[in-house]
């Protein structure tokens, strides 16, 4: 029986997670919060790791709050490459296979092509370029790893560190009858974290070859058309219009287009992701509102 630890368990990707190992017949998951393990802290993640003894460790655990990242730069690189850093030299000594949670902002937005696997990483904020050493220290310090970039995520647990996520934030704004302005300029695959976390499952329990991966729901949207669509959905009709990342004047930069090809997933005839606009119909339906 392979045990699967899965650090920021309690967070929306991490939720998913464990309910996907705990469906699977030849895995045990050990759930680690905030409470449980400090990644940041060398000392607490060899100890409660040690004391797991998981044969694959899941990385969930960052600091995600882009604009925060800007005027704390010192605690991004704390959790999100530190953290890395503790848990592929853990997981290294206890010959466990290391998992890191990576994202699209690693990449510039200058493409307007989906982003593969190996082009060069050119992140535009701090919080992309302490994801993209993450991913290097996850490589270099740990033989046995993996690196996965996924972008837009939503889940049924929501983000604590963002005060839930982009699809339960457009519901309230909407339902308050504040107006609505998203940005039309940035377009990425968002993606559901029950999708994604299925996905993992499925690449570590078929033993995919160590290395990155690009994971989303398949097909590309702005931000201002996957609001569109869940108003849609929903039959909802706000005061919602476009605006520019110009006019939204947020503190950290954003890549204007970071879809993510799966070229990899492709190889390994496991690119069968369902599309974005079915999983949030999904997700709708699962948190009750259709």
């Amino acid at each position: 029986m392979t045990r699967i630890a899965v650090i920021g368990s309690s967070g929306q990707l991490g939720n998913d997670l464990v309910d996907a190992i705990r469906r699977t017949d030849d895995a045990d998951v050990i759930p680690l919060s905030h409470s449980d393990i400090e990644v940041a802290d060398e000392a607490s993640v060899r100890s409660v790791l040690t004391a797991a003894r998981p044969d694959i460790v899941v990385n969930c655990a960052a600091m995600v709050r882009v604009d925060d990242c800007e005027d704390h730069h010192e605690e991004a690189f704390r959790v999100n490459t530190l953290g890395a850093l503790n848990v592929a030299r853990t997981c290294a000594a206890l010959s466990a296979v290391c998992v890191y949670i990576s994202s699209d902002y690693v990449f510039d937005g200058k493409k307007q092509t989906p982003y593969a696997e190996d082009d060069l990483p050119r992140p535009l904020n701090v919080y992309g370029v302490s994801k993209v050493a993450g991913e290097h220290v996850t490589s270099a310090y740990c033989s046995r790893s993996y690196v996965v970039r996924s972008s837009g995520l939503y889940g049924l647990a929501g983000t604590s560190g963002k005060g839930g996520n982009f699809v339960e934030t457009i519901i309230r704004l909407a339902r308050e009858g504040k107006p609505i302005r998203v940005v039309n300029d940035q377009v990425l695959a968002p993606t559901y974290t029950k999708d994604l976390a299925q996905k993992i499952v499925q690449l570590l329990t078929t033993e995919a070859p160590n290395g990155l991966y690009h994971v989303t729901n398949a097909g590309q949207c702005s931000w201002f058309e996957f609001a569109g669509r869940i108003f849609a959905l929903l039959s909802m009709e706000p005061d919602f219009a476009a605006t520019t990342s110009a006019a939204y004047a947020v503190r950290a930069q954003r890549p204007a287009y970071s879809v993510l090809g799966r070229t990899r997933l492709a190889g390994l005839e496991l690119d069968d992701t369902r599309s974005w606009d079915s999983a949030l119909a999904a997700y709708l339906h699962e948190k009750g509102y259709l």
